[in-house]
């Protein structure tokens, strides 16, 4: 059975798709991007602030389904500039415990909604 997970705390879907799901104790979030859902504006001043704010937003569906940054074992990050890495990593770190982090991958793609430079999704399990 899966349960639909949605917070106004983390920007509303731009389609039809949800936040997250919640099946049995894992939960598949729908990639986040630099949002802020408090304006619905693009968060792109830097990439250390749009990695931050893809983050928080991630912690927000996180956190509606009763998780922390703890309980995920596996994140996929999707960027537009593989000379972003280091940067984009040092925030995402910043999220982690590195002896508790989990599984990932990083992939360069042509583009990303919105034109934005990260997007981010991870699996969790309680």
């Amino acid at each position: 059975m899966k349960k639909i997970i949605n917070t106004a705390k983390a920007p509303a879907p731009i389609g039809p798709y949800n936040q997250a799901i919640l099946s049995g104790n894992t939960l598949y979030t729908s990639g986040q991007i630099a949002i802020n859902p408090e304006t619905n504006d693009l968060v792109l001043s830097s990439i250390e602030a749009e990695t931050k704010q893809v983050m928080l937003n991630l912690k927000a569906v996180l956190e509606a389904a009763d998780m922390t940054f703890d309980h995920v074992v596996k994140s996929s990050i999707f960027i537009s500039n593989m000379d972003d890495f280091a940067t984009i990593n040092k925030v995402y770190g910043s999220f982690f415990d590195e002896s508790n982090a989990p599984a990932r991958e990083t992939v360069q793609v042509a583009r990303l909604p919105k034109n934005v430079n990260v997007e981010i999704s991870m699996i969790a399990v309680k």
